[in-house]
């Protein structure tokens, strides 16, 4: 008799298990609309766009809707590689676009993102090399890593003041971007945001920032001068490694470290402040720092890295008296003099 009221239950669990499996296989079955122009899938009672079926035109619209269903997502995926496309215009009521969405449509020159997306996925326009500009909603809150990575056409860049974060690589490799503002709503800047943006002239790091990431400028040679605001505590591990028209740097007193390589290789860096509040100069910080001749170190600095300055050749060092500067610099044979009261 148990057998039966277990083999019965059994039965009843596995007909449910067959009923969510045919739903969700249904709500993530692929689908053309009755044009037979668009693949699409429903997801919460609204249309996701998968593909085109053929060739894309290259001037393309999408639909505001299909079957009845609103289309509010751009799939993962859905057109990369569409090298022929050269324009798109996406409606208002799309939210998303989706991860690699564009990914190497090489040939794309013109996008228009309706009023209503909130988030650009990871690579979603990655290797866009014809785009020249994009116009970036408000109504977006999130751009994912590698968005606009090696969009090398890029010459101009606002971010809205929707935006909380610049994620990883999202604009690494746009050498040709120029000009970019970063709104005061931004928090942190990612690992490699702005990583090879060699045409990068200058950079206004608004006081809203807190975190600069791991080589987020890293090689932007065009580069000439960094003010860093009051806001940052935390600057990552060559952040500005090779950026070789870097000429002045100013770090605020909320830094306590200079981290692994931040300036590695910056060799027309001439001048640099470091506050107070510094206590350790890790390793390569100011290596390849060829055009630097004279630092102040205070003697809140505990720390440095016996090759911190390897590569500044002609650098005298200005310590305080009987301070930990003082004893490196005997160490490792830097000519230094002292701070004058």
């Amino acid at each position: 008799m148990r057998r039966k009221l277990l083999n019965g239950k059994m039965t009843v669990v596995l007909a449910v298990l067959l009923m969510v499996i045919i739903t969700v296989g249904y709500a993530e079955e692929e689908k053309t609309d009755a044009s037979g122009r668009w693949r699409y899938m429903l997801e919460d009672g609204g249309a996701t766009i998968t593909g085109y079926v053929g060739e894309p035109p290259e001037d393309l619209v999408f639909p505001g809707e299909l079957d009845g269903y609103p289309v509010t997502d751009i799939g993962d995926g859905a057109f990369e590689g569409c090298s022929d496309l050269t324009s798109i215009t996406i409606p208002y009521s799309v939210m998303s676009i989706g991860n690699g969405a564009f990914y190497a449509c090489s040939g794309l020159t013109s996008v228009t993102i309706g009023n209503n997306v909130a988030s650009i996925g990871h690579y979603a326009f990655f290797e866009c090399s014809g785009l020249v500009s994009v116009a970036i909603p408000d109504s977006v809150t999130s751009i994912g890593g590698g968005a606009f990575n090696r969009c090398s056409g890029l010459t101009a860049m606002i971010i809205p003041d929707s935006v909380a974060s610049i994620g990883n690589g999202t604009f690494a490799g746009c050498s040709g971007l120029a000009s970019v503002i970063i709104p005061d709503s931004v928090t942190h800047i990612g690992s490699g945001a702005f990583d090879s943006c060699s045409g990068l002239t200058s950079v206004n790091i608004p006081d809203s920032v807190i975190s600069i990431g791991e080589e987020a400028f890293h090689a932007c040679d065009g580069l000439t001068s960094v003010t860093i605001p009051y806001s940052v505590t935390s600057i990552g591990n060559k952040a500005f490694w090779r950026c070789s028209g870097l000429t002045s740097v100013t770090i605020p007193d909320s830094v306590t470290s200079i981290g692994n390589g931040v300036f590695w290789m910056c060799s027309s860096l001439t001048s640099v402040i470091i506050p107070d509040s510094v206590t350790s100069i890790d390793r390569y910080a100011f290596w390849g720092c060829s055009s630097l001749t004279s630092l102040v170190i205070p003697s809140s600095v505990v720390f440095i890295d016996d090759e911190a300055f390897d590569g500044c050749d002609d650098l005298v060092l200005t310590v305080e008296e009987g301070s930990h500067a003082e004893q490196h610099a005997k160490g490792n044979e830097i000519p230094y003099e002292y701070i004058v009261e």
